[in-house]
């Protein structure tokens, strides 16, 4: 059965991890239930009952994957868990995370958000000196680096791997007796540590998790601090260097939930603050503003208050359509599309409607879009787009095309518009784009916008781009995979 392509970007995963607390497994399959947005291809969960890690994993949505015998028999009072979107691998089995192994100490699961800029240059190295691959994944890598050093604990050895990779990570480590919590130097992905009433500790990717569990938010983990969770409490640990802190803007624009609250600001007001200046800079006379649900809602209720018209939810999205679907042997003529799009005829019929989105990548799925409006009897349809063109791939932990499948990178905005067969077509401007800093000068990853890479990709990235997605079978690692 094929894929539905929506032609969005997509986060790689969510990360959580739970702490001195009864039922941990439990929780974390809460957290990830939050975290559903960032993957949907594979989640799993490992326990500690103090003396061994007990694994489950599989490919699908969190609710498919575990049931309550599956849960319960992941017994401790510490667990990790993960989703995953894939960016670096296929989607098999054996890319899905929390990996666990058996090393020199013991034994370890790691769970992480994020890519490798070094990845590649990293496996050549280690597989030089023996080491054999089992997954397509970077996270592999931090692995292999753990079991091969040479210092005396876990924390050291984790300390000693992050030192020698580059690019993005916020990671949980888990072991028979501590949880290890980090995020890169430069903070490009999000990651959030929260305290349970009556003891115990959460880390999670977005403060919506702790929102589910109950747990008080203490503070987002700062870039470059590796947390070291044990029976003697939580410990702060900054052993890198100070780098510029630039974490992905994206997370604001459109991959974090909308209630969760992410490099110090809340998602849903900075998305209808983009909205606002969307209509500041590109405003024209029409009739209502509807959003792309879901992703486009608080950017359009942000438009439609700063030009004063109706805001009219004109598409309404099937909230229960899968990843994929048996599609009818007679062609419907953009199935995809309206799967999980209808356009409201009543709402729309000769109307001039303003479009919100937050993207567009290639085009395709704009391009039906419009067409639905204007079948539904729309006088006019003019696009806006509530962030910059995108230009370029991200190398950092973010599923999106090459520099050859990016409209915006190889078209002029006219060329789209007449693409897309909207009446008008409007960006956000880079300028704009930080209006929700109202006089803050904090920093951004935006290199998706600008082309500007905060960290240097090995080799050449394109080419790198293409061989994450080449997933090769690979024979048995002298890191002893735990049987599950």
């Amino acid at each position: 059965m094929p894929l539905i392509q929506d032609d969005k970007f997509h986060e790689e995963c969510g990360v959580v991890g739970v702490y001195g607390r009864a039922e941990a497994a439990n929780l974390v399959y809460l957290g990830l239930y939050a975290l559903q947005h960032r993957g949907q291809e594979g989640a799993g969960i490992v326990s500690s009952d103090g003396k061994v890690l007990i694994s489950h994993r599989g490919l699908g949505l969190v609710a498919d994957i575990f049931d309550t015998e599956i849960v319960r028999r992941l017994d401790g009072d510490s667990a990790i868990g993960h989703n995953r979107y894939s960016t670096a691998g296929q989607t098999l089995l054996r890319n899905t995370q929390p990996f666990v192994v058996e090393y020199a100490l013991g034994s370890l699961a790691v769970s992480h958000n994020g890519n490798f800029t070094n990845a590649d240059l990293l496996r050549e190295r280690l597989e030089a000196k023996g080491s054999i691959f089992q997954s397509t994944v970077d996270t592999e890598v931090l692995v292999h680096l753990i079991a091969g050093s040479e210092r005396p604990t876990l924390l050291e050895r984790t300390v000693d791997a992050l030192a020698q990779v580059e690019g993005a990570y916020s990671v949980a480590f888990l072991s028979e007796n501590e949880l290890i919590a980090a995020r890169d130097p430069r903070g490009f992905r999000p990651l959030v540590l929260g305290r349970f009433e009556g003891g115990g500790y959460v880390v999670a990717s977005e403060t919506c998790a702790l929102d589910l569990l109950q747990a008080e938010y203490v503070r987002e983990v700062e870039p470059g601090e590796v947390l070291h969770i044990s029976q003697d409490g939580c410990q702060s640990l900054k052993p890198f260097a100070k780098a510029d802190h630039v974490p992905c803007v994206f997370e604001h624009i459109y991959f974090s939930r909308p209630d969760s609250r992410v490099f110090g600001r809340n998602v849903y007001e900075v998305r209808k603050e983009l909205g606002r200046q969307l209509a500041r800079e590109s405003h024209t006379e029409a009739d209502i503003v509807i959003p792309v649900p879901d992703s486009g809602v608080p950017a359009a209720l942000g438009y439609a208050e700063e030009c004063g018209l109706p805001f009219e939810m004109g598409l309404i999205r099937n909230h229960y359509v899968g990843r994929t679907f048996i599609e009818p042997t007679d062609s419907i003529r953009h199935f995809g599309v309206k799967v999980k799009l209808n356009a409201q005829s009543d709402v729309i019929a000769g109307k001039r409607v303003i479009v919100i989105d937050d993207s567009i990548v290639r085009g395709t799925t704009s391009r039906k879009i419009v067409r639905m409006i204007r079948s539904a009897g729309a006088a006019e349809v003019h696009v806006r787009i509530s962030a910059p063109p995108t230009i370029g791939p991200c190398y950092y932990g973010v599923d999106t095309p090459t520099h050859g499948e990016l409209v915006a990178n190889n078209h002029s905005i006219e060329e789209i518009r007449q693409y897309i067969v909207a009446d008008s077509l409007a960006y956000l401007s880079q300028e704009g784009m930080y209006s929700f800093l109202k006089g803050g000068t904090e920093s951004y990853c935006d290199a998706c916008f600008t082309g500007s890479y905060p960290v240097k990709v090995d080799g050449e990235p394109e080419q790198r781009q293409m061989r994450l997605f080449q997933a090769s079978e690979r024979g048995p690692s002298h890191l002893r995979l735990v049987k599950e």
